[in-house]
């Protein structure tokens, strides 16, 4: 289960989103997220279909990858569809008892709420599989860095994001082998009762979170070590580079809005 989840993990491949700068990727991903809620139709929930899948194909990264991202998620998705169709109201009613009700916008706004989980969870996905996570944490202090001026602590924020992310990858798999442990000595993680299966989680969370304590706790121990003071001053290593394949991105994304807004209003 654990070893499903995709978040923080980077595939590296030869292709024109890897080698996109990580602002540009990480604003454009954001953007995406904003404009998706401007679709209201199916030929707009298509054609973000369309973008998303050949943004997807020039990864290069297996398919795979990308249901692996959207899995751990499916119950949290169902769950809102199925909401969404028994509580909305207007059109054709199908069935109705007491408060619950099937009808034909309860349909229409669940298929919609469906497009719009996948194809946000595809393009997050794309970020991660495709970014380093050290990446996104230098993009994520570069964006912030005019805040600075009002004295918000964006070298600090940074220096969190970049160990959260390069840490979740580690704990997901001692998660995973902590579970092994656990089967191996009769633990059944997928029986019983809800109580029974909450109640099953307890030997994993315990040496877990012991595991992640003495992990920050050798980590604080080697910065201070290494004399980490902060990030004033402090030089990179890794250096970030607007180039125009960025700029073409941003026109990409401003044209791939104006056909969303064109088949929203004019079809």
């Amino acid at each position: 289960m654990f070893s499903k989840v995709l978040f923080g993990r980077f595939v590296p491949t030869n292709s024109v989103i890897h080698k996109l700068d990580p602002r540009a990727k990480l604003v454009l991903s954001m953007y995406f997220i904003v404009i998706i809620f401007f679709a209201n139709s199916w030929q707009t929930y298509a054609w973000l279909a369309a973008f998303t899948l050949g943004t997807i194909l020039l990864t290069k990264v297996p398919l795979g990858f990308f249901w692996d991202g959207v899995r751990p998620l499916i119950f949290i998705i169902v769950l809102t569809v199925i909401l969404q169709i028994f509580f909305s109201s207007g059109g054709h009613v199908y069935w109705q008892w007491g408060i619950l009700s099937i009808t034909q916008f309860g349909l229409i706004n669940g298929a919609y709420i469906f497009c719009r989980f996948v194809l946000i969870i595809c393009m997050s996905t794309v970020l991660t599989l495709t970014t380093q996570p050290l990446m996104i944490a230098d993009a994520v202090e570069s964006l912030l860095k005019p805040l600075t001026k009002i004295k918000v602590p964006v070298y600090e924020l940074a220096l969190m994001l970049s160990i959260a992310l390069r840490f979740v990858p580690t704990l997901m798999d001692e998660s995973q082998k902590i579970m092994n442990a656990q089967r191996a000595r009769g633990v059944n993680f997928g029986t019983g009762s809800l109580w029974k299966r909450v109640k099953s989680l307890i030997p994993i969370l315990i040496p877990l979170f012991i595991s992640a304590f003495n992990r920050a706790e050798d980590l604080a121990t080697a910065m201070e070590a290494r004399g980490y003071s902060g990030g004033e001053g402090r030089t990179k290593y890794r250096l970030l580079h607007w180039h125009t394949a960025d700029s073409v991105a941003c026109f990409v994304m401003v044209a791939a809005t104006i056909i969303l807004l064109t088949l929203r209003y004019f079809t």
